[in-house]
């Protein structure tokens, strides 16, 4: 898939979209290490969420680069590995990039309908549904000349993770 030989999936999408559900099945198939990056939040962050606030892009700079940064040890130690990232925007997605070629977007993109419904039963999490729709406007969809796909994930998180690896896959054979 690049120069290096390995792949870092990113799990990408808004708030309920299934990356943490995702990451753990593909975790499940493949071994890979794995880092949720909401754990990468400075504390400010996740206050500021669970106050109902979004995030702005000052905020969010110092966030992706620790997962920036967690990418490239990954990278350095010759391994594949997994990541979730909202990474909605662009720009941010190139942060991610940049310096790094095993990167390789997974959008997991369910229905908006899903996505409500996923958030008002979801509990323990810091991540108040009230932001779903400024994560919702904010977000700009995988263009085509950036490396990865888009998984829509309304059936199964099996079925997504199968969908992720066979485009994987297919991809780390077209680079060989």
């Amino acid at each position: 898939m690049n120069t290096g030989g390995t792949t870092t999936i990113v799990l990408m999408g808004v708030s309920g979209s299934g990356k943490s559900t995702v990451a753990a099945e593909l975790v499940t198939r493949t071994g890979w290490p794995f880092a949720e990056g909401d754990s990468f939040h400075p504390a400010g962050n996740v206050e500021k969420m669970r106050a109902g606030q979004p995030l702005t892009d000052e905020d969010r700079w110092p966030w992706l680069q620790a997962i920036a940064d967690w990418i490239g040890e990954h990278e350095r130690a010759g391994q594949n590995a997994i990541v979730t990232c909202s990474a909605l925007r662009r720009v941010y997605r190139d942060l991610l990039r940049d310096g790094h070629p095993s990167v390789w977007f997974a959008h997991i993109s369910p229905p908006e309908s899903v996505l409500d419904d996923r958030m008002a039963r979801r509990t323990g999490h810091y991540m108040p549904a009230s932001l779903l729709a400024s994560q919702l406007a904010t977000l700009e969809p995988l263009q085509p000349d950036e490396p990865g796909t888009t998984v829509g994930a309304q059936t199964t998180p099996a079925e997504v993770a199968d969908r992720i690896l066979a485009a994987v896959k297919s991809r780390q054979r077209g680079h060989e």
